[in-house]
C-alpha cells in the first residue's frame, strides 16, 4: 500500500523503481561514475572515500538533498555509503561525527545534511553517533572559492571541539556531503586530533574528480 502511495524512485535520476531495485535504478547504479580510491592524501586524515563522483545526477541528487529538503535521501546514502565503507575495508571507529554547518546556515536551510547522514549511517553500521564540533564563524562557502591555498584559508579557525574528554584517545569516522580540495576535511580533522583524537577517517557521499580538483587547486 505504502508503494502504491508513495513509489519509491532513484535518488540519482528520479525514475519510480521496479519491484526489485533499492535506492538507485537499474541504470544508475550500473553507469554513475564510483569514486575510486583516491592517490591524493588529505592531512591528519589517516583514510578516506567517497561513494561517486560529484558531477551529472550525483550533483543533482545532493543539491536536491541540501536546497529542496528532500532530506529521505540521507537513509539511501547511508546504506550506500556503509557498503563502500565496508568494501574499501576503513578502520575500524569508535565513534562517527560530522562537519557541522553554522548556526545561521542549519536555521536558514532547517536542518544539517551532514548530521542527517552521519545519524543514519550510525545506524547502518551500528556505531555511536556523537557531535564533536561546532562551528563558530559562518565562512563563504567553499564551493565558491578556487584557489587550494585560499580554501584552506577560508576554513581557518572555523571549528571547535565541543568535548575533549569525549574524543581523547578515540578513532572517529568524519562525515561530510562532498569533498573537493579536502580542506575542510582536513582542518577538522586537524582540530579533532589536537584535541586528543587518535585516528581520523573520513567519508563523502561524492568527491570532484581528480581532473576537476587540478582546476580548482
Amino acid at each position: 500500500m505504502l508503494r502504491l502511495l508513495f513509489p519509491p524512485k532513484c535518488v540519482l535520476c528520479r525514475r519510480l523503481l521496479k519491484l526489485e531495485e533499492t535506492d538507485l535504478c537499474h541504470d544508475c547504479r550500473k553507469d554513475t561514475r564510483q569514486f575510486k580510491k583516491s592517490k591524493s592524501k588529505i592531512p591528519f586524515v589517516a583514510q578516506w572515500t567517497a561513494l561517486w563522483y560529484y558531477e551529472g545526477n550525483v550533483r543533482k541528487s545532493i543539491l536536491r538533498y541540501k536546497f529542496s529538503r528532500v532530506q529521505s535521501y540521507c537513509l539511501a546514502y547511508a546504506r550506500l555509503l556503509a557498503l563502500k565503507i565496508q568494501q574499501a575495508q576503513m578502520p575500524e571507529v569508535d565513534i562517527i561525527t560530522w562537519v557541522p554547518v553554522s548556526t545561521l546556515r542549519r536555521f536558514k536551510r532547517g536542518f544539517d545534511q551532514s548530521q542527517l547522514l552521519a545519524n543514519a549511517l550510525g545506524a547502518e553500521l551500528n556505531c555511536p553517533v556523537v557531535s564533536t564540533l561546532k562551528k563558530v564563524r559562518n565562512n563563504p562557502p567553499q564551493s565558491g572559492i578556487q584557489e587550494k591555498a585560499a580554501r584552506k584559508a577560508n576554513v581557518m579557525g572555523v571549528y571547535r571541539v565541543r568535548n575533549p574528554e569525549c574524543i581523547r584517545d578515540k578513532s572517529l569516522l568524519l562525515i561530510d556531503d562532498v569533498v573537493t580540495s579536502g580542506s575542510t576535511a582536513s582542518e577538522c580533522a586537524r582540530i579533532l586530533m589536537t584535541a586528543g583524537a587518535r585516528e581520523i577517517s573520513f567519508a563523502a557521499v561524492a568527491a570532484t574528480s581528480h581532473e576537476n580538483n587540478n582546476k580548482k587547486m
